[in-house]
């Protein structure tokens, strides 16, 4: 078992690449607390946004989604990206954390002041699994307005490559992996980077 010193781990990658899914089973098995940036951020501009997650009929996932997709539209990307490095900056001072980051945060330049704190890993599927994943979703601001979401995913996915690309740990996959499939690969990349610290990039096996 490697030591990580209680350096947190930033997942990144597009949306629905799985660091939700991922980031919780990744930080039970290190021991680790896990945090999702949208959720840190959708429950600080809840109540100025007039939603209480206490008192609400939609789960809470559903609420997140309304709170972001709300919050985009109202203040605009550049002040909502805004606001997602303060909560990363926020984050980023705590240790032994699983941190899943929304999509746009690793596209910032100021961000990556933060995410190099700690261990990076890109969790990156395949453009198909992407659009499989993301079907029928609207709740995503930047799919909202989408007539092609393939064509859409795949011109974000172009913008945010060479800020994805500067990650630790670079996990390309186009299988519907279990999360657990995935948890293990992350395992086996985790020391080789440990070991090789100026590395720019490591892909996983």
């Amino acid at each position: 078992m490697f030591d990580l010193q209680g350096l947190n781990i930033y997942l990144i990658g597009m949306m629905g690449c799985g660091k939700s899914t991922i980031g919780p089973l990744l930080a039970d098995r290190l021991g680790y607390n896990f945090l999702d940036t949208d959720t840190t951020l959708a429950k600080s501009c809840a109540t100025p946004l007039g939603y209480d997650f206490d008192n609400t009929e939609l789960s809470e996932s559903e609420l997140i989604a309304k709170i972001i997709s709300e919050l985009f539209q109202t203040v605009g990307e550049p002040e909502f990206r805004q606001i997602e490095t303060q909560v990363l900056a926020e984050v980023s001072a705590y240790t032994r954390l699983v941190v899943a980051t929304g999509g746009g945060i690793a596209i910032e330049r100021e961000n990556w002041n933060h995410l190099h704190q700690g261990l990076v890993i890109w969790l990156d599927p395949s453009l198909d699994l992407l659009v499989e994943r993301l079907q029928g979703d609207t709740s995503r601001p930047i799919l909202a307005n989408s007539t092609d979401l393939r064509a859409t995913l795949d011109l974000k996915l172009a913008e945010r490559r060479h800020r994805y690309a500067e990650a630790d740990i670079h996990l390309p996959f186009s299988d519907n992996l279990l999360a657990e499939e995935i948890v293990e690969r992350i395992f086996t990349a985790i020391p080789t980077v440990l070991k090789t610290p100026t590395s720019e990039s490591t892909s996983a096996p």
